[in-house]
């Protein structure tokens, strides 16, 4: 009994100067900001061997046993994947881009960019089943999958369709969609494909030059063709404003004249009825007149204007014969031979009144009646 008590004594001892031993060698393990740190048992002694499907959160400190356990760390972070055929960038020194033919047959090299990241909450399966630390990670996975399947998937476009933004981004939203759905259940997240560069075959880019060479002048002769239609449209324009210019000119000078001659052709016309209306007054003047002068006072009338006539003027009587013709008589001659132009000469007025010599002759006949004028027309209301 004794014995037996003491055996267990022993093992207890032992089991305190072990656990002894391994507080005092215990390790500090830390977790950066962005990083998940997982832990694998080496010995089962406080708990199952293996991989803990824990997760250590980013920015602790833990201490283990060195002997008894073993620490791994992820980053978190989103990380690029840099596949470019340029040696001055990319993750590699070296021609790194896809190569691959387009549907349409041609070679053609492109330069992508895989933006990553891990899901943290699968981080002791990544460790178990895929990698033990980022590098390893990145060059066994995801490179090895992101070089394959983008192929496929931009290998589906035609050579031209590389030149459309639209469809490349169509393509690379294809992609990720693609890689997602292999590379999650390793725990690796993919966020986003961009493409960065492509290059043709040197004589498909040739080809391509030659024809964009061909597009440009083409656009060229076009648009000449264009600015020449242009300015021979601008000339004919010109040419309608100046004969609509001329043409409204010539109307406003027709116009003009048309007003013109419609205003002298009305002033005519009141001149002429003017003139109507006064012939027509003077004529209804003269009918009255003569009216008047057919009466019985017109004789009277006549007599007095013939007496106003002679009235201040000297009569002498000459003696003619019953055959005497006035007409052909020379009134001169007749007066020179009776001395009667010198007696009247001498016989003058100083006020210059001229003497009139009457031959003696049987009475005139009656004379014509006189013009209608205002004053022949006052003399019978005298």
């Amino acid at each position: 009994m004794k014995t037996a008590k003491t055996t267990l004594n022993i093992i207890r001892l032992f089991g305190v100067l072990i656990v002894l031993v391994l507080v005092a060698g215990c390790m500090p393990y830390s977790t950066g900001p962005t990083e998940v740190g997982v832990r694998t048992r080496k010995l089962g002694l406080f708990g199952p061997k293996g991989v803990e499907e824990k997760v250590y959160p980013p920015g602790s400190t833990y201490f283990f046993v060195p002997l008894l356990s073993d620490w791994h760390t992820f980053d978190t972070r989103l990380n690029n994947l840099d596949m470019s055929g340029s040696e001055a960038k990319g993750d590699r020194k070296s021609r790194d881009d896809l190569l691959f033919k387009t549907i349409d047959g041609n070679d053609l090299s492109l330069d992508i960019i895989v933006a990553w990241r891990i899901d943290p909450q699968q981080a002791p399966k990544i460790l178990q089943e895929v990698a033990i630390n980022m590098d390893e990670l990145k060059d066994n996975i995801i490179r090895t999958v992101t070089r394959s399947k983008p192929r496929d998937v931009f290998g589906e476009l035609m050579t031209e369709d590389f030149y459309l933004a639209d469809k490349r981004a169509a393509k690379a939203a294809e992609v990720v969609a693609v890689l997602n759905k292999i590379l999650n259940p390793y725990g690796v997240i993919v966020e986003n494909v961009g493409t960065a560069d492509y290059r043709f075959s040197p004589e498909y880019q040739k080809a391509i030059e030659d024809r964009k060479v061909a597009q440009q002048r083409a656009e060229k002769a076009k648009s000449t063709t264009r600015a020449t239609e242009e300015e021979y449209l601008s000339k004919v324009e010109e040419a309608k404003g100046e004969v609509g210019k001329v043409k409204a000119e010539a109307d406003g000078v027709f116009e003009q004249a048309k007003i013109r001659a419609e205003a002298n052709f009305k002033q005519e016309q009141k001149t002429a009825e003017a003139i109507r209306l006064e012939g027509q007054a003077e004529a209804e003047g003269i009918r009255k007149m003569n009216e008047a002068l057919s009466g019985a006072g017109g004789e009277a009338v006549v007599k007095l204007a013939i007496a106003e006539a002679l009235s201040g003027k000297k009569i002498m009587l000459v003696p003619m014969g019953e055959g005497f013709d006035i007409r052909s008589t020379n009134i001169n001659a007749l007066l020179d031979m009776y001395g009667i132009k010198s007696i009247a000469r001498d016989a003058q007025a100083p006020s210059g009144a001229s003497q009139s010599v009457a031959p003696s002759a049987p009475p005139a006949p009656k004379p014509a009646p006189p013009p209608a004028t205002s004053k022949s027309a006052a003399q019978p209301g005298k």
